[in-house]
């Protein structure tokens, strides 16, 4: 009898597990593709400026709920989570490509309301919608979004070139959104038990908006250009400040130590995380789809990047060998770990 080949769940390893064991064995085989896999965008050279190319899909039931997001809203989403993975490569989008699978319910007039968010999202970062592919689905509504970047040579920030001594930065603040959908998960639990009680949002409007209409940091890559300065790595938040820590980490073998006392916390996700009984730290540090960029810097530039507008410096880049760290306010050192959200748990 042959024997029965091992099944292993897809939840052992993960969603970025999952990627290093599908593709440990791809190879490169063009001189002109410089970056593949590994970062938030694949690089291309071609000639005198890099071409970047990402990908991302947004899956009803997994990635977005239409109970609590509106249409336009999520067509205005699915090209800023795009687009911010091109600026987190210190490079400026130029292109997009969207795709949808599409189930019978969805009419010609929602599918209008989704393309007004996609071309308004477009209109305002000066992306050209240039194409794409549509198809049936048997289940819910699927966008698949592509985005193509440029960026000129010696301006790319990878994930893998940060150096013990360099500054930790973050732009904006971290754990709005993640309030913002607990606030629209909680509402709508309501409404399904009392469907004729009205959902109380007003007090919540900034938070909401962080989860349900992000926006891309164009205006931190703009001030890198202009101020010609290139982080040693960088990164977008999409998955939670300590999951991406551990990534720029990770990939460029070193340690870090951030400073609980020194995280941007909204004082509207401060507020909300202890009504709702939630340390506002662990909100800022695995709560995910802020799309802020957390970056690093190199010592000469430190003093330039103080000034940026909405930048804080939040720790340090380490030697491998002291590990990732989180400082507390009281001084007492923790490891850090992350605990964002798997897209394959069970």
């Amino acid at each position: 009898m042959e024997e029965q080949r091992k099944r292993t769940d897809i939840s052992e390893l993960g969603e970025f597990g999952l990627i290093d064991h599908l593709t440990e064995d791809t190879l490169i085989k063009r001189e002109s593709t410089i970056k593949g896999i590994g970062d938030d965008a694949a690089v291309i050279d071609s000639g005198d400026h890099y071409t970047l190319i990402t990908t991302d899909m947004l899956v009803e039931g997994i990635h977005f709920d239409l109970a609590y997001t509106p249409l336009k809203h999520l067509g205005y989403k699915c090209i800023i989570v795009n687009l911010s993975d091109i600026y987190a490569m210190n490079a400026v989008p130029t292109h997009v490509t969207v795709s949808l699978a599409i189930s019978n319910r969805f009419s010609v007039e929602a599918l209008e309301e989704l393309y007004e968010g996609i071309n308004l999202a477009c209109e305002l970062y000066n992306v050209d919608l240039i194409g794409g592919d549509t198809t049936a689905s048997l289940s819910g509504l699927i966008i698949s979004v592509t985005a193509v970047g440029i960026a000129n040579k010696g301006k790319l920030a990878f994930r893998s070139l940060a150096k013990p001594g360099n500054a930790i930065c973050l732009t904006g603040n971290v754990g709005a959104a993640y309030l913002g959908l607990q606030i629209l998960e909680r509402e709508k639990s309501i409404f399904l038990e009392h469907p004729t009680i009205q959902p109380e949002l007003e007090d919540h409007q900034y938070l909401i908006e962080r989860f349900l209409k992000p926006e891309a940091r164009r205006d931190t890559i703009a001030w890198f250009e202009q101020h010609n300065i290139v982080p040693t790595s960088m990164i977008d938040v999409s998955d939670g400040l300590a999951s991406e820590m551990l990534h720029i980490c990770k990939q460029s073998g070193v340690g870090a130590n951030i400073f609980e006392a020194q995280l941007p916390i909204h004082p509207d996700t401060y507020k909300l995380a202890i009504d709702f009984n939630i340390d506002p730290v662990t909100c800022a540090l695995h709560g995910g789809e802020d799309y802020e960029l957390l970056f690093t810097i190199d010592d000469k530039d430190i003093d330039e990047v103080r000034y940026m507008p909405d930048v804080f410096i939040i720790g340090n880049i380490t030697p491998a060998n002291e590990g990732i760290r989180l400082t507390t306010s009281s001084d007492v050192t923790h490891p850090l770990s992350a605990q964002g959200w798997n897209h394959f748990k069970k």
